[in-house]
């Protein structure tokens, strides 16, 4: 049985904007079980196999789709058009002054005030090559939508595979040259969902390098060493560990909620961080062929209403978001961000999960 109750697939059927909302379920041949509803393309629930009969859920969320509707947290979502930060909600783009729904004090945040995240996406469950299943979810963002130019394309593919793992495949296309930044938003807590908070977890980060921020969490176009701060991740270290400390970034964001700059080759695969709990026993690892890594150690969580009743205070969840770095539309020196008509978006990013 699971120690926590799977979300009730009746708690999601609604329509919103003239379409369906559902929940989907996905599982794999080792009893991994991960929920998703297509409105805002969200992760809801991640069972974690513990024993032969027991499964531990590691995803904040809601019971309903009433209780996601004034979710103000970004709960597992697909975050878009622009992922992350843009500063004051404008940018130059081809000589042309783009002005965005700004809704983050004077900033445009995760797509603005309708963002990816609370729209429907169209859903689509398939098998794939491996027999494993998957779910596609597509939206076109229309011109001008938050402001944003050209009509885009999104298809965003999670596969729930028979080694343990969300992988979320992205693409993209678009009419008219724009900027797209997207991730995924899943809040995480290896000991379970309103099991407590995160900062006894054991954190690594493959990034030499962070993005620091402004007073408003926009990048300064900095690009610092790790080296002696507290936030060198490279080797594990708690996430609570330092999360105190005396250092203007942590105390401007009330604890970690940053960009690192992740040691990687262009778009390759590979490993960008480990996160492990000793209780659960639970190790989650996360790959990703994107550039940075916002690490969010949940400092401004304040929800009473959570999955089962559980509350989520502060700091009782995690976010890796893989994605380019905020703001870079306005830094020349960022990985770009633009997308041209006939060039296709894409990325991936996988969390695996294991039981030691």
């Amino acid at each position: 049985m699971m120690k926590n109750t799977i979300v009730s697939n009746e708690n999601f059927k609604k329509q919103i904007d003239n379409q369906e909302v559902a929940l989907f379920n996905l599982k794999n041949k080792n009893g991994f079980v991960c929920q998703i509803t297509n409105y805002g393309a969200r992760i809801v629930s991640c069972f974690v196999p513990i024993t032969d009969n027991s499964a531990l859920d590691v995803v904040l969320g809601y019971d309903s789709i009433d209780d996601y509707l004034k979710d103000d947290f970004y709960l597992g979502v697909i975050a878009g058009r622009y992922a992350n930060r843009i500063a004051k909600g404008r940018f130059m783009l081809d000589g042309t002054d783009y002005s965005l729904a700004v809704n983050n004090g004077e900033n445009a945040l995760h797509g603005g005030q309708k963002g990816f995240d609370k729209v429907v996406w169209k859903a689509r469950l398939f098998a794939n090559e491996n027999d494993e299943e998957c779910l596609e979810l597509a939206y076109l963002s229309v011109d001008g939508e938050e402001g944003y130019p050209g009509n885009l394309t999104v298809k965003v593919n999670y596969s729930l595979t028979n080694k343990n793992e969300i992988r979320i495949d992205y693409t993209a296309e678009t009419d008219a040259k724009t900027v797209i930044n997207l991730t995924n938003h899943a809040y995480f807590n290896l000991k379970g969902a309103g099991e407590g908070l995160v900062t006894s977890h054991d954190l690594v980060l493959n990034a030499d390098y962070f993005t620091p921020t402004d007073a408003g969490a926009i990048p300064t176009g900095e690009i610092r060493t790790v080296s002696n701060t507290p936030m060198d991740f490279r080797v594990p270290h708690k996430i609570g560990e330092r999360i105190e400390d005396d250092y203007i970034e942590l105390i401007q964001g009330i604890g970690y909620d940053h960009n690192w700059v992740l040691n990687k080759e262009n778009d390759v695969l590979s490993q960008v961080a480990t996160v492990s709990d000793s209780a659960s026993r639970i190790t989650m690892k996360v790959y990703s062929t994107e550039p940075g890594v916002q690490f969010y150690s949940g400092n401004y969580l304040n929800i009473q209403n959570g999955k089962n009743g559980k509350s989520y205070p502060k700091r009782s969840g995690f976010c890796l978001e893989t994605q380019h770095f905020p703001d870079s539309p306005n830094h020349d020196n960022f990985p770009n961000t633009i997308l041209n008509p006939n060039e296709t978006y894409s990325q991936t990013t996988i969390y695996q999960f294991e039981v030691k």
